[in-house]
């Protein structure tokens, strides 16, 4: 059994929608993120650096393992599903997730504070988190000419960088001539266990937020953790 700490965010959805494709059992703690939740003594102890997502392994002595791109290693390890059994194609997987790690979510994380959530509209910083996103987006749609997935087969690296892509309306992102990137896209979330996995913990998560009272809530929610 797995216990999953999580909330309704990109890096959340990872953990999920892989938990949901491996079939694995798990019970799910919403954590609050405008209510600090991921600050409390009780989750520093699965992650000191107070993020989401976290789980832990009650069947492998209440193995605790922090940050999503290792969650997703962890998981893919633990199962032997969503990555190649040889060396190669393994590092096939692993170099599209730290491409994610490393730049897909960092650009649109910033894209994210800068187009959405910082009071002061500074736009030079605006036009470069998300020229970089659509910089990024333009690699994987390039790569996606020749292959329907990232690695392969459908992997955990397919996983990781879909749950941040989906979001670029959020971002501010185009990715208008994109087609390549837009099936892939299409395809992964057409999964039924992509469906479940972007339900927790908040079934709310399936529809893209539009500028309502939802919007602003999460706009506020955001601006409150800037400041921790």
């Amino acid at each position: 059994m797995i216990d999953l700490y999580t909330s309704p965010t990109p890096n959340g959805w990872k953990a999920s929608i892989a938990l949901e494709e491996m079939g694995l059992p798990y019970t799910v703690h919403k954590i609050r993120l405008g209510e600090g939740d991921q600050k409390k003594p009780d989750f520093l102890k699965l992650n000191p650096n107070g993020r989401i997502p976290a789980i832990v392994d009650r069947d492998a002595e209440d193995f605790a393992v922090f940050e999503s791109g290792a969650i997703l290693v962890y998981l893919a390890e633990k199962t032997g599903l969503l990555r190649p059994a040889d060396a190669k194609g393994r590092s096939r997987v692993m170099q599209w997730l730290m491409f994610q790690m490393g730049g897909i979510g960092p650009m649109m994380g910033q894209a994210n504070v800068f187009f959405r959530y910082f009071p002061e509209k500074i736009q030079p910083a605006i036009d470069r988190y998300q020229n970089e996103s659509r910089r990024l987006f333009e690699v994987l749609d390039g790569h996606l000419a020749t292959s329907d997935f990232l690695a392969g087969d459908y992997s955990i690296a397919d996983i990781a960088n879909f749950s941040w892509v989906r979001i670029y309306e959020w971002s501010g992102v185009e990715v208008t001539g994109l087609d390549n990137l837009k099936r892939w896209m299409d395809a992964i979330e057409a999964r039924p266990a992509t469906l479940r996995g972007l339900a927790v913990p908040d079934p709310d998560a399936l529809t893209r937020l539009e500028d309502n009272a939802k919007t602003q809530k999460a706009v506020e929610t955001a601006q409150k953790m800037l400041q921790t």
